[in-house]
């Protein structure tokens, strides 16, 4: 009765030593857990994006206002009696030495 008791305290030990400290044990099922976190955070942005497309391609079917906005934006259009301003930043002032620049005489 005794050599059982020790061979399923043996068996007992091998187990949680499997269950603690082995590679895909309790560590590996919180590794798993956190890329699945961080998967699901990544899947919840890319549907938000998907929808945001979605609902551009539509108008863009639809409606011409966006298609203006696009051919403005994007191809630089102007449409029918429409002025175009172009606002150019003023230049730098320019520089100025404040010395007299050196001249090099060759010697003979």
């Amino acid at each position: 009765m005794k050599w059982m008791a020790v061979t399923l305290l043996v068996l007992l030990t091998a187990l949680q030593y499997r269950l603690w400290l082995s590679d895909d044990g309790v560590s590996e099922v919180s590794r798993l857990t956190a890329a699945v976190t961080l998967q699901k955070a990544d899947n919840e942005r890319l549907r938000a994006r998907n929808a945001q497309l979605g609902a551009e391609v539509v108008d863009l079917k639809r409606g011409m206002d966006a298609l203006e906005e696009r051919a403005r934006s994007e191809l630089g259009m102007i449409a029918r009696r429409e002025t175009f301003y172009q606002v150019v930043p003023a230049r730098p002032a320019r520089y100025v030495p404040t010395t007299a620049p050196r001249t090099h005489t060759a010697a003979r």
